[in-house]
């Protein structure tokens, strides 16, 4: 018999923003996956701090929180992700620049593994 239990697949208790998060028991968890997210983005250069010209709103941004699992569905891992608010762009200002996460070595390595088992070019 399945139960009401068995058919709430993913929901883990995440954060829906950064003040759920920090209200959240497990706070110190996501603070340091904070923490972690805003030291890889300084070690990784992928941003720079400047003074906003006048009249110019700059485009926001907003933390996204997941609890990664392992095969059992033990969590085992807090990761925060800053984001940016793509929808707030102006055409014709900054609509033609994209935004996104540094990508991760062991993406890059399966990338390479599958051209290779394929031969594809890269």
């Amino acid at each position: 018999m399945v139960t009401t239990e068995d058919l709430e697949l993913g929901d883990l208790g995440e954060p829906a923003n950064y003040k759920a998060a920090l209200s959240d028991p497990e706070s110190d968890k996501w603070q340091d996956a904070m923490n972690e997210e805003m030291k890889s983005m300084k070690d990784n250069q992928v941003w720079r701090l400047i003074d906003l010209p006048p009249n110019i709103k700059p485009v926001g941004c907003k933390w996204i929180f997941k609890k990664k699992t392992d095969m059992d569905g033990n969590v085992h891992t807090f990761k925060a992700r800053l984001v940016a608010k793509g929808y707030t762009q102006t055409y014709g200002v900054d609509y033609e620049e994209t935004f996104s996460s540094v990508a991760d070595i062991k993406a890059i390595r399966i990338l390479i593994a599958i051209a290779a088992y394929y031969d594809y070019e890269i």
